[in-house]
């Protein structure tokens, strides 16, 4: 089996002055130009459930209220996975370029998170029109937007470690 070797380019901060990306100094240069865009996507390590046990589940029970009973864990967003890659929408509020902090409305990566890569959200590329989805998730919100305002909690049903 090929091995691939990725190294963070940054960390992820939550804390009590908010949610941030610090990127290290030698990636400075490559957030050049990215003024203006609203929103990036964020390719981060799942650093907290990266185990060899974690990463050999396949399936799940229910991991949500109306989901089928097991999912193969490609269906969902759970952070125990072969690879604990995730990747994140994020809101920009302000680049400090000088000091390489990303100051973001909200991810879901807990601190100290490792950031593999970002890239500029367009919705050329990134939006869809009419997406599909199941039946059983179809009542989720349409946007992130929306998102910040539904009742997440009642529609998980795994827990912490899973």
């Amino acid at each position: 089996m090929q091995k691939f070797q990725v190294s963070p380019i940054g960390t992820v901060h939550v804390n009590e002055k908010g949610m941030s990306i610090e990127v290290k100094r030698e990636y400075l240069p490559a957030l050049q130009a990215l003024e203006g865009f609203s929103h990036l996507n964020v390719v981060w390590w799942f650093s907290d459930f990266d185990s060899e046990e974690a990463r050999a589940v396949l399936e799940v029970p229910q991991p949500y209220a109306q989901a089928p009973k097991v999912m193969g864990i490609f269906a969902t967003r759970s952070p125990v996975r072969p690879n604990p890659l995730a990747l994140t929408t994020v809101e920009v509020i302000h680049i400090d370029y000088e000091n390489g902090m990303i100051h973001i409305g909200y991810i879901d990566a807990n601190d100290g998170s490792p950031v593999l890569d970002i890239k500029p959200y367009t919705p050329s590329l990134d939006r869809v029109e009419t997406p599909g989805v199941p039946a059983w998730c179809s009542h989720w919100p349409k946007s992130i937007e929306e998102s910040a305002k539904f009742d997440w909690e009642s529609e998980f049903l795994f827990s912490e470690d899973q």
